[in-house]
């Protein structure tokens, strides 16, 4: 049976910058923000799919 996510939500910041054109994070920030930020997703993703098979599991 498959599994259709109706809904996802994904929230991410572009290279912000400075008014004087430099970046505000280091290299190394950023990747580590970029890790949270999937992580986070990752973990919303598995959440919504448990739930999903939860309220099939109720039916």
């Amino acid at each position: 049976m498959p599994i259709e996510i109706k809904e996802l939500h994904i929230k991410i910041k572009v290279n912000e910058r400075e008014p004087t054109g430099q970046p505000l994070t280091s290299p190394e920030a950023r990747q580590n923000e970029r890790t949270q930020v999937e992580s986070s997703l990752l973990t919303e993703c598995v959440e919504q799919v448990l739930q999903v098979l939860k309220d099939k599991k109720e039916r």
